[in-house]
């Protein structure tokens, strides 16, 4: 590859005009300072700018792909949203977790009711929280009706997560399901008896539990847990109406062990890349990451101001999934 001083000599081939088919925007390689609120103020939306700075010069565009969310603030992203519109491009983004591979290999049903969802997973705080967002938000865009958007988020973290848990503020046999997915369950206590964690063996693996919980204009509620300690992957559960107990699976992420494995989770992404780069049409929703950058934004809000309810009328976004599956199959 050969490694360009600017953005525009990289998108012209050193010329005066685009010379390109399409462009990855990867924004997050570096050292970059962290705002009042902890967010990383990761440069996509500038490097973003650049891009299409090169795009109104040569009267022409072509696909972008933004790897994960599209901006620590929410302004820049609606901007760079409605950006992609105004100008016509193929515009995609988001987490490799909507595309990797499914245990067990399943698709939530087109048009199923959805009463309650939860993804539990494991990393930081305006990081890994946003591919817990893109875990649940893959699966109940299929609901019946579409996605109809968000209209408040409530954050818990430490001791109030473990007393919202007890409350029942989210579904305890919906974490549940979820954890019984997961390959990297920590085993509670040693012996051949049952592992599975109480809440007060959890408390103890557990160091940073964190919660989002919020509500869609429709009344549906997901929850997105962060447990690291107790797991190291993405598992997700739902209730859906005539379905007896919890519907749930893993998106798998096979990942190196130094040896034989290759962390090919990247595969799916970069597949559908190419296929976007080649049509000239996006292969999901880009709204999907829109949503899914105001619920991290707004999730971190609400941790920074102490667990409050984060009104979010700014993510009344509404939009219709593919009717074709885009994650991989065995």
């Amino acid at each position: 590859m050969k490694m360009c001083p600017t953005i525009a000599e990289a998108l012209t081939l050193g010329g005066d005009k685009l010379a390109v088919d399409g462009v990855v925007l990867v924004g997050e390689h570096g050292h970059y300072e962290k705002n009042e609120m902890g967010q990383t103020k990761y440069p996509r939306y500038e490097f973003f700018e650049a891009i299409v700075d090169v795009f109104r010069k040569s009267g022409r565009s072509v696909p972008i792909f933004n790897d994960k969310h599209l901006s620590w603030k929410w302004e820049w992203a609606r901007k760079m949203y409605d950006t992609s519109r105004e100008m016509g491009f193929a515009f995609q983004a988001g987490s490799s977790l909507p595309v990797t591979w499914r245990t067990p290999s399943v698709e939530m049903p087109m048009g199923a009711r959805i009463r309650e969802a939860l993804s539990v997973c494991y990393g930081g705080v305006d990081s890994y929280d946003f591919h817990g967002l893109e875990t649940i938000q893959c699966m109940v865009e299929r609901r019946r009706g579409g996605e109809t958007g968000v209209k408040w988020i409530q954050a818990y973290r430490g001791a109030d997560f473990w007393e919202a848990l007890r409350s029942g503020v989210w579904s305890r046999e919906l974490m549940d399901s979820a954890l019984c997915r997961s390959h990297t369950l920590m085993p509670a206590r040693a012996g051949f008896n049952d592992i599975f964690p109480s809440v007060e063996e959890m408390q103890r693996l557990v160091k940073d539990p964190v919660a989002y919980h919020y509500e869609h204009t429709d009344g549906l509620k997901c929850t997105m847990l962060l447990l690291s300690g107790l797991i190291r992957d993405f598992n997700f559960a739902a209730y859906m109406e005539g379905q007896s107990r919890p519907w749930s699976t893993q998106m798998y992420l096979p990942m190196p062990d130094g040896r034989t494995t290759l962390a090919n989770f990247f595969s799916p992404l970069v597949n559908h890349m190419e296929k976007m780069y080649l049509t000239g049409k996006a292969q999901y929703p880009i709204e999907r990451t829109l949503l899914t950058t105001g619920l991290t934004a707004a999730g971190v809000e609400s941790l920074y101001r102490k667990g409050a309810k984060v009104e979010t009328p700014h993510l009344a976004i509404r939009y219709q999934p593919t009717k074709e599956s885009t994650y991989w199959r065995t």
